[in-house]
């Protein structure tokens, strides 16, 4: 902070100084606030952690395709943990994932896996699938880890770090894998042609971080549709949520508590991309709602 004061100081006797000085100020800005906002995440972890504990005291999901799972611990990894141990978390996926579970995976490889969620989920569901989940974060590693030993599929979920362009294209793949990415728009960078290509035969889910780029969803859709049908499914809003999702878990809580638990913390709607391999396509066809099929 020390060194950002100088130059601002500094900068006032240049030519450029008012924007030197602004930015500099801006740096200190940032460093002032810091604190303020670890300590009210830390304040909000710690509000969710009891509130979770409240819902489910043994910390078990209530809801939802991976109802029965089990987290070791009141946390979550960059998301929010009570849509989670409710069930409700990125319930637009349902549909989906309910026909993910009905097939015959021989690997589901998770790219920014988190805690674990669908890392875990997907191997208490699928019993006999290999799990590969990678995630660039250390605790979320160590966190995921833990909900494998948890939940008993340790043995089948392997978690690695970063999964590079060249890690996927080396994977060693059974006859038919489904690919979760949940990578903050590294999607772009990671789905090249070549990986599209070399993942002909088998499916994806993808969610689509249009925030960082516009134009990413449209990109991984072109670079799909010579191999894949394309089936986007939108995100809901809170204030739908909070109209159409009924928990009976929810009802001694008011209007503005049950937003705030149902809500992910998206601030925009975005959308996913279930590509299903045109090899198998008729296996996937209807029944997913809420969701659009882009030819």
């Amino acid at each position: 902070m020390k060194r950002a004061l100088r130059a601002a100081f500094a900068a006032a006797g240049r030519r450029d100084g008012i924007w030197r000085a602004y930015k500099a100020l801006d740096v200190i800005a940032r460093c002032l606030a810091e604190p303020l906002r670890v300590a009210d995440l830390q304040r909000r972890a710690e509000s969710e952690a009891e509130l979770a504990q409240q819902l489910s005291p043994a910390l078990t999901v209530l809801h939802g395709p991976f109802a029965g799972m089990r987290y070791p611990a009141a946390r979550a990894a960059g998301s929010a943990l009570i849509p989670k141990i409710l069930g409700s978390y990125e319930r637009e996926l349902h549909p989906v994932l309910e026909r993910v579970v009905h097939t015959a995976y021989s690997d589901i490889v998770d790219i920014g896996c988190a805690e674990g969620w669908y890392a875990v989920g997907l191997a208490m569901r699928l019993p006999g699938v290999w799990v590969h989940a990678f995630d660039t974060d250390e605790q979320a590693r160590g966190l995921c880890r833990a909900m494998a030993e948890a939940n008993d599929v340790a043995d089948r979920v392997q978690v690695r770090s970063h999964c590079s362009e060249q890690a996927l294209l080396t994977l060693a793949l059974g006859p038919r894998a489904l690919i979760v990415s949940d990578c903050e728009g590294y999607e772009a960078e990671l789905f090249t042609p070549e990986v599209a290509r070399r993942l002909a035969r088998h499916d994806l889910l993808i969610e689509v971080h249009d925030r960082v780029d516009p134009a990413l969803g449209p990109r991984l859709r072109e670079r799909f549709a010579a191999t894949h049908e394309v089936v986007v499914v939108d995100s809901v809003d809170d204030t739908r949520k909070l109209r159409s999702y009924d928990f009976a878990e929810l009802e001694p809580f008011d209007a503005t508590a049950r937003r705030r638990m149902l809500s992910e913390g998206r601030g925009m709607v975005m959308e996913w991309l279930f590509l299903t391999s045109r090899h198998r396509v008729g296996e996937h066809r209807g029944g997913v709602e809420n969701a659009a099929v882009v030819a």
